[in-house]
């Protein structure tokens, strides 16, 4: 029964995910198994009500939670990490794309008879799930891990092998028409314009028009350019041929290099939070149940086949690009699922003709399957891992610097006003790393004139902070004069890094009084405190030690200026 309220089937569908993923996560089994799981309960295909039986427009809404995933790894991907992958995108990648498509293909031979088929369901199954992937691999916080860059190259040149994929389909069919070569010619002049669309807007027109709503304080539009460029770069690689995720991703990296990087990451992450979680939902929602009940074991045969082909693939050609047993385990057990593009590539292959329904709807079944065994397989995978690593310690974690991502800054400055400035002055001098935030573009303007890791951010935003890693941060210096912004931040931080150091300065005493309630490690009043600077001068002038005024300095500050405000 097909439940006819909008928002009631809104209320079964979040009730169902909610729960499922409260319970999933207590044993211990990840929220994306529980999301799957969910989708299963309230689809068209269970046994009890459901929300919706056009699963697949659900689905491709829900896509854009996949894009704003590949967004959001764009600007941790700068260009110069990108190339630093090069080798493990193009060699890599391609060798496990045509490896295990082949050996997918002679499997899937023995129950086809035409050999199109087999050769497009091997080449397809050997994709994997990028959004499944890539969201675990951030959920676990393993994105900059040997296995994790690793993992993210193979996905990568996975979803630039989709236009070839999409070309050889009606090259296999008997639909194909005899423009093939003019078809051809005109789709390769439309990916390099709109590729270079994509690359002219990311790198000089969406950042011109961020920076002139940042002079003008509208925040509403800052965020609604960010959206719009995110799926006009999808748009357009889309109308290519390409991979909506792919023209997102590229966005990214574009936008990496500028200084509004954290507080796009901000913006953005809340969407795609909710986007994504709708996503394995529906992909959930996407099981057929009845046809599974039909042929149970020749799809479980097919399921176990095709993971057990990746599996060895993967594993063996790692270990060939030198990576060591337990990246390489790592790796094969991560990417042993099929790819959610199948669902587009299958129905494509359908509608020319290449395969027929009842083929179509096991291929789905199958990548749905595989799909949901996921995170038991990474599970799996780290236990053999770890045993493989207990022979040979080896470092997984990548240098951050090297691999061109943001590091977690040992000091991180809220404000670059002339407070910050100076300090980061002092920072700079006795070498200590930092990174500083400004809402005001004026003052990280001057912070990349001064050469410094200066970039827009509201410090209050606690999506800001999680971007920022202050989770990783030994101390945080609050310079900004803003003060329920000041206390944002403050709150912010002891609330998630209980274990970060906050100092703060505040206009005042009663400010500082307020600060230090709300969490601040330290707080100090500008006016009092500057006082206490010229009169601490006038007082040496007047012949007194130095070491005389630092006592009378320490002993106000630790009666809380009680000696200079009576």
């Amino acid at each position: 029964m097909e439940l006819q309220s909008f928002i009631f089937s809104a209320i079964v569908l979040l009730t169902a995910a909610a729960l499922a993923v409260a319970l999933f996560k207590h044993l211990g089994l990840g929220a994306i198994l529980g999301l799957l799981v969910a989708g299963i309960a309230v689809g068209p295909h269970s046994i009890g009500p459901y929300v919706t039986t056009h699963v697949d427009d659900v689905r491709n809404f829900t896509e854009l939670g996949v894009v704003l995933l590949l967004f959001m790894i764009g600007l941790e991907m700068q260009p110069k990490r990108l190339w630093a992958l090069r080798r493990e995108v193009f060699g890599l990648g391609t060798v496990q794309i045509l490896l295990c498509g082949l050996g997918i293909a002679v499997y899937i031979s023995f129950y086809q008879t035409s050999w199109q088929a087999a050769l497009i369901i091997g080449l397809t199954m050997a994709l994997s799930s990028t959004a499944l992937v890539m969201q675990l691999l951030q959920e676990r916080g393993e994105l900059a891990t040997r296995h994790g860059t690793s993992a993210f190259a193979i996905l990568l040149m996975q979803d630039l092998a989709v236009v070839p994929m999409l070309a050889i389909v009606p090259l296999l069919s008997d639909l194909a028409s005899s423009t093939a070569e003019t078809s051809f010619v005109q789709q390769l002049l439309t990916v390099v314009g709109l590729i270079t669309l994509v690359m002219v807007l990311g790198r000089y027109i969406v950042p011109f028009a961020l920076e002139r709503l940042l002079r003008q304080n509208n925040r509403e539009a800052f965020a609604l350019v960010i959206m719009l460029a995110v799926f006009l770069a999808a748009w357009a690689m889309h109308k290519a041929g390409l991979s909506m995720a792919l023209g997102a991703f590229m966005m990214g990296m574009l936008l990496s290099t500028s200084r509004f990087s954290f507080q796009i990451q901000a913006h953005v992450e809340p969407f795609k939070g909710l986007l994504m979680s709708l996503f394995f939902v529906a992909v959930g929602m996407s099981i057929d149940l009845p046809a599974i009940a039909a042929q149970p074991l020749l799809l479980a045969q097919h399921v176990v086949v095709i993971v057990a082909i990746k599996l060895i693939v993967l594993f063996v050609i790692s270990l060939l690009f030198g990576l060591s047993r337990g990246v390489a385990t790592r790796v094969a057990f991560l990417l042993a699922q099929n790819g959610e593009f199948g669902f587009v590539l299958f129905g494509f292959a359908k509608s020319m003709g290449v395969i027929d329904d009842a083929t179509f709807v096991i291929a789905v079944s199958v990548i749905s399957v595989s799909m949901l065994l996921t995170p038991l397989l990474v599970r799996i995978g780290d236990d053999l891992a770890r045993r493989a690593e207990r022979r040979k310690k080896m470092p997984d974690v990548l240098d951050l610097e090297s691999s061109g991502t943001r590091p977690g800054a040992r000091v991180v400055i809220a404000g670059y006003g002339r407070v910050g400035h100076t300090i980061a002055t002092l920072l700079e001098v006795n070498q200590i790393p930092f990174i500083a935030f400004d809402t005001n573009p004026v003052n990280v303007e001057s912070g990349v004139r001064d050469g410094r890791a200066v970039y827009y951010g509201d410090i209050g935003d606690m999506e800001l902070l999680t971007a920022a890693r202050v989770g990783n941060a030994s101390l945080v210096i609050l310079t900004i004069d803003h003060g329920p912004t000041a206390m944002r931040a403050v709150s912010h931080i002891r609330t998630a890094y209980p274990h970060v150091q906050v100092i703060a300065r505040a206009r005042d005493l009663e400010a500082c009084g307020s600060l230090i309630r709300a969490g601040a490690t330290r707080a100090y009043p500008e006016t009092i405190e500057s006082s206490l600077r010229l009169g601490a001068e006038a007082l040496e002038m007047l012949g007194i030690s130095t070491e005389e005024v630092d006592d009378l300095l320490k002993g106000v500050r630790g009666q809380n200026y009680a000696q200079v405000i009576e």
